[in-house]
């Protein structure tokens, strides 16, 4: 008996080739993000988050949700980038309890300059493969797929 493919082979085929597309898209993005730059994929996404917020500042569990991570994660990305001087730690000044992890000017310098390279690879990595209209068509079903995840970079 032949087997008729269903909506959740076809789901978790999709799945499948995009978590496959995402291992290959950040092994190709973090060996240049690292070498030119000195971040990590995940450390230029923190910045990219700190960017687009408002007053360039969120607090831990605020950039773990957008991470898709830990608050306790979060803390070791950014101490790190807090001794490089790429972020600083700022107190509410209403609840002591609660910190800002915050983008220093240093830090914008940096992710303006990392986000020159993430488009270059970007551009890259469709080229000879795909037209404009299907890079828009595929973005536009990605942004659909993950409507309504917390902090959008685009």
């Amino acid at each position: 008996m032949a087997h008729i493919p269903s909506m959740t082979d076809t789901s978790f085929n999709a799945v499948m080739n995009l978590l496959r597309a995402r291992d290959v898209i950040e092994e190709r993005i973090a060996g240049e993000l690292a070498s030119v730059h000195g971040l990590m994929l995940k450390e230029a996404m923190l910045l990219m988050h700190l960017e687009g917020a408002p007053l360039g500042r969120l607090t831990r569990v605020e950039l773990a949700k957008r991470l898709h991570s830990s608050a306790s994660t979060v803390t070791r990305m950014a101490t790190p980038m807090e001794k490089l001087g790429l972020v600083s730690r700022q107190s509410d000044d209403r609840d002591a309890r609660l910190a800002f992890v915050v983008l220093t000017k240093a830090g914008q310098i940096k992710i303006t300059e990392a986000r020159a390279t993430l488009a270059k690879q970007a551009d890259d990595l469709f080229q000879d493969r795909w037209q404009e209209g299907e890079i828009e068509a595929l973005s536009g079903l990605l942004a659909r797929l993950v409507a309504g995840a917390p902090g959008r970079l685009a």
